[in-house]
């Protein structure tokens, strides 16, 4: 695999080049349609459809289409869309760089997020806050093709400054008459194993000739069961131990950088897809075309995970073994970790239950009326309702483990924890945690579209199309807290002062509720893990009555330790609710939309021109409600006989917490020009220009703001050290927000020019180079919040949230190429390729740079030094990170045979390493040490017992490549059987977290093959 990703670029390149260098062979290539017949079905037909689709388009399109229906060649549309030049896929979950993700999530186009997905040109999307489809929810088997628009012209709804994603489904009139086609398929993970996956389809379609005119009607129905494993081990920051905390002794090159801990998790992930598509269509006359259609996709999906991980908090108290091999740099390299103040390190075994269920239903109607010869007219219907509906939830127990072996020096950390009857004895085991989440959403839209076109007789002009949408939006975000509500049981550092001691499982008063866990096959049973003390399933899903039980755990041993120390008060655990009016979230959101689009064409030139110019003009009016909430400071005291000055400066604002509103509008034009020139009938050259606009998501715009303040002050005091004056500075007025209603849309300039080569009917080299130049791309800063004082006087609090605040550029170049080899002999016949590499570069600039060189303050929200440059352990910023989720390099490569019935394939695709983040969870803390000489002596090299020295590393996804391979066999032209395999090669996914002493392993996920057996008929 190593091998593979060295050599991926230049297999493509070679492939692109090399074949092409003689004119002679690309005449051979066509020798098909004079000499031998080659026989075009499965996928050498889905091809040549894709290839002409893209060649006929307006704009720059790249297509995926079905064999047939429900035959897309992979097993979600996520992985479909990762086949297409420019668009990559993350590995994780989406959100979560914790957790893989084993069938992809998280599209990007060309290395941007900004991307909108339509169903059959409609607007679709997914409740939760987003603006786009989770296409990984969707069923694969519905579509009968993907396109992609790297440009969208002004004809197209607006909202792609990334891309446009469509997926297509069949109509009935699609069809000659009758259609049908039952499938059946059966999966099986090597690592999970377990029970049965069916996957099941069936289509009917047809049309009627009647007295009313022709009917059609069309049914298709998927339900597909995804289970799947992913193992993963970890490696937690590598933090200072410096050679003295006497700043005068302190030699940087004597530091040793040992990690925090390790740990691991296995996570069983099951998820159900259902998907139901019916449409109907009515054509009265040769004029009038009428659908309708009904699309909804619906998901379950299922986590339960068992985590092994580090709970150390004093890292500095941390030893390393006589025999700890440490690289040139000072990094632990391998070799055993304690901490003797604990016995040990202290451990979480947890295990978590993470379950979602989502919809989305679509009904639409199309009326299509030919007016005259000359005139269409189109009206465009559609309603849509996205729920979605999730619980995570994490119950963990503890335990001192007496020292942690582990070696960095292999492709996978190596680790070692306890023995089997250690970790089996529940004596070493107590109640550490709770923490659990929920959310539900909503979201509905009504849009209607009405589209005219006006066809001229003239040699120049061909059409103008013009129209209007206009639609209403409305979505509603329930969250029961801002964030997780985590609330400890019993730790160690509770002893003493909240309770005697902690509640260990072999407490016969403690011992309910948990259970000997074993994790078989873990990493392909390349690890051998004891036994271990987790918290019962039934505990985890039993929210909250068995959470309250655990709970009174604690109340018990802190009602002993109040009566032993004759003071002290007890709190209830208390269960996240949507109780709390700043759990609800509302926005709605109107836009009215027209465009006009002028195509055009100079057929009589030497190289034939052809394109379209277009405007469209968008209104986008905004409204939010949520909560504000306010708690005046304490007001200060003066001693008395002290001077005090400044009172005047002082602000004075009485408390509050109650729901607010705004209201938000804004335009935009979006021109666009689309050129073709034809060189010869094979080769033709695009240009495009065009600017998109991107909305911010609904969770960016939320109205959840926390305001708070602070009086500054200067107190002066005498020998005795008795106050003597107070000196008031003023008030400082701060804030927190989750979202600014304010928010403009993130805008980009958008350029491609192309070279297309097409020498067969499903043969082609094509070359895109394009730029993208964004303007109010949104970060987190500060912005103004107004709110008037006790006099009626507008103040300002300085509010740290999501802001329009950089602009930055991606831009680069696509290379692609396909051909079937019908040159060669008889027995080859059938073989064919495909090959594409994408090359992104990309850059953001702050409108207000944040850079320091040194870090300082927790982890608050304001600290954009930690959140935008990344902070590392010993203090020392990074400096600037390349944009989120950007590959510079993505390849595909793919040999493919069709040949007497037998179609195979083999893929493999690439993408280089890219950044998941910056103080990510997991990689963050505030605990890290500050070395910088300019603190002074009272800070520098002070271990930060009070967590007031934050860190946050850039946290990479390692380049990554995946084999998938196919083969079908057709018994008869109706029967087919078929065998997919994914991830043969079984490739690691790999993080690295960046750090000022290397580049360290952070996790290594592992999924292990899968395979998929497949059978479908048509009738």
């Amino acid at each position: 695999m190593n091998k593979l990703q060295k050599t991926a670029i230049a297999a493509a390149v070679a492939q692109a080049v090399v074949l092409h260098a003689s004119p002679a062979w690309a005449q051979t290539a066509d020798s098909a349609s004079t000499g031998n017949v080659v026989v075009v079905s499965g996928q050498r037909a889905a091809l040549q459809s894709a290839q002409k689709l893209k060649q006929d388009a307006d704009e720059v399109v790249d297509s995926i289409v079905a064999e047939d229906i429900g035959k897309l060649p992979d097993r979600s549309v996520t992985e479909v869309l990762q086949r297409i030049a420019g668009i990559t896929i993350d590995r994780n979950m989406a959100g979560d760089p914790n957790r893989q993700s084993v069938e992809g999530s998280g599209v990007s186009v060309r290395g941007l997020t900004y991307v909108r997905s339509e169903v059959n040109g409609r607007d679709a999307f997914s409740a939760g806050g987003g603006r786009s489809l989770g296409f990984a929810d969707v069923a694969p088997e519905l579509m009968s093709g993907v396109d992609v628009y790297k440009n969208p012209s002004a004809e197209q709804i607006e909202g792609a400054v990334a891309g446009l994603v469509n997926l297509r489904t069949a109509m009935p009139f699609d069809y000659k008459g009758f259609k049908g086609s039952l499938g059946f398929s059966e999966s099986y993970s090597t690592l999970r194993k377990g029970k049965p996956s069916p996957t099941g389809t069936l289509l009917l379609s047809n049309r009627w000739n009647t007295g009313l005119g022709e009917f059609g009607a069309l049914i298709d129905i998927a339900h597909a069961e995804s289970p799947s494993r992913s193992d993963g081990v970890g490696v937690d920051p590598y933090f200072p131990h410096v050679n003295s905390t006497d700043p005068a002794k302190y030699d940087p090159s004597k530091t040793q950088w040992i990690p925090l801990g390790v740990g691991y998790r296995s996570q069983d992930f099951e998820r159900t897809r259902r998907g139901d598509y019916a449409a109907f269509q009515w054509r009265p006359n040769k004029d009038l075309t009428a659908g309708l259609t009904y699309f909804k996709t619906r998901y379950k999906e299922d986590l339960d995970e068992h985590v092994v991980s580090s709970s150390e908090d004093k890292w500095y108290q941390q030893v390393a073994s006589s025999n700890a091999v440490f690289d040139k740099n000072g990094a632990f390299q391998s070799g055993t970790i304690s901490n003797p103040t604990y016995g040990g390190s202290p451990f979480n075994s947890s295990q978590r239950i993470n379950t979602r269920e989502s919809g989305t239903r679509d009904i639409s109607l199309n009326v299509q009326w030919r007016v005259s010869p000359a005139l269409t007219w189109t009206n465009d219907f559609q309603h849509v309702r996205s729920t979605t509906e999730g619980f995570d939830a994490d119950v963990s127990t503890g335990f001192i483990l007496p020292n942690q072996t582990m070696d960095m020096t292999g492709r996978v950390p190596q680790i070692t924890l306890g023995s089997a009857a250690y970790m089996a004895d529940p004596k070493n085991y107590y109640w550490a945690y709770t923490q659990e989440a929920l959310d539900h959403a909503e979201a509905t839209q009504k849009a209607w579209k009405s589209d005219f076109k006006y066809s001229f007789d003239d040699p120049v002009l061909r059409d103008v199309r013009f129209g209007f949408r206009t639609t209403d939006r409305e979505g509603v975000n329930n969250k029961a807290q801002k964030f997780y509500n985590w609330q400890a049981i019993t730790f160690p550092w509770m002893e003493g002062w909240q309770i005697p001691h902690v509640a260990r499982l072999n407490d016969p008063r403690f011992a309910g509720g948990s259970s000997l866990q074993t994790i078989d096959n873990f990493f392909g049973g390349k690890y051998t893990l004891p036994a271990m003390l987790f918290a019962d399933e039934a505990t985890v899903r039993g929210f909250p009555q068995e959470w309250s039980k655990i709970h009174a755990y604690h109340d018990v041993l802190c009602a002993e330790q109040a009566a032993a120390q004759g003071w002290g008060t007890c709190d209830k655990w208390k269960a996240a609710t949507f109780d709390d009016p700043a759990a609800t979230n509302t926005q709605k959101e109107r836009t009215n939309a027209a465009y006009g689009q002028l195509r055009f064409g100079w057929d009589d030139l030497k190289f034939p021109i052809d394109g379209s110019l277009g405007l469209r003009y968008v209104r986008t009016n905004g409204s939010g409600s949520g909560y504000v909430s306010f708690t005046a400071p304490t007001t200060p005291t003066i001693p008395v006989g002290a001077n005090a000055t400044g009172q005047d400066k002082l602000i004075n604002i009485a408390s509050f917490a109650e729901a607010q509103s705004y209201s938000n509008s804004y335009d935009n034009w979006l021109p666009s020009l689309n050129l073709r020139m034809k060189a010869s009938d094979k080769l033709q050259f695009r240009f495009a220009l065009g600017k998109g606009m991107s909305r911010p998501d609904f969770n960016q715009l939320q109205v959840q703001t926390t305001l708070s303040a602070q009086h500054l002050q200067t107190v002066t005091k005498d020998a005795s050290g008795a106050t003597t004056g107070v000196r008031f500075d003023g008030t400082s007025l701060t804030g927190t927000s989750d979202g600014n209603p304010m928010l403009r849309p993130t805008t980009s300039t958008n350029v491609d020019l192309t070279a297309e080569w097409y020498f067969a009917k499903a043969g082609s080299l094509t070359l895109a180079v394009f730029n993208k130049d964004l303007k109010d791309i949104i970060i987190t800063q500060n912005y103004a919040y107004k709110a008037k004082d006790v006099t009626g006087k507008d103040q300002t609090f300085v509010v740290t949230g999501p802001v329009n605040g950089a602009k930055g550029y991606a831009r680069g170049f696509e290379i692609a190429h396909q051909q079937y080899y019908d040159f060669v002999p008889d027995w080859l016949r059938g073989i064919g390729s495909q090959a594409s590499w994408t090359y992104v570069q990309s850059e953001r600039t702050l409108t207000k740079p944040v850079f320091e060189a040194w870090c300082s303050g927790n982890d608050a929200s304001s600290n954009f030094n930690l959140s935008i440059n990344g902070c590392d352990t010993d203090g020392r910023a990074f400096g600037k990170t390349p944009l989120q989720g950007l590959s510079r390099n993505t390849v595909n490569l793919a040999l493919m045979y069709e040949q007497h019935g037998l179609s195979m394939r083999v893929a493999y695709n690439w993408r280089s390493r890219y950044l998941l983040g910056v103080n990510q969870w997991g990689s963050r803390g505030n605990n890290g040490l500050n070395t910088n000489p300019a603190s002074g002596a009272d800070r520098f090299l002070i271990p930060t017992t009070n967590n007031d020295q934050a860190f946050g590393l850039p946290l990479y996804q390692a380049a990554y490549g995946q084999v998938d391979a196919s083969i079908f066999y057709d018994f008869t032209d109706k029967f087919r059987v078929g065998l997919e395999g994914t991830n043969l090669t079984n490739s690691y996914t790999r993080q690295i977290m960046q750090q000022h002493s290397g580049e360290f392993t952070r996790q290594v996920f592992m999924s292990g093959p899968r395979y998929t057996l497949l059978a479908t008929y048509a009738f």
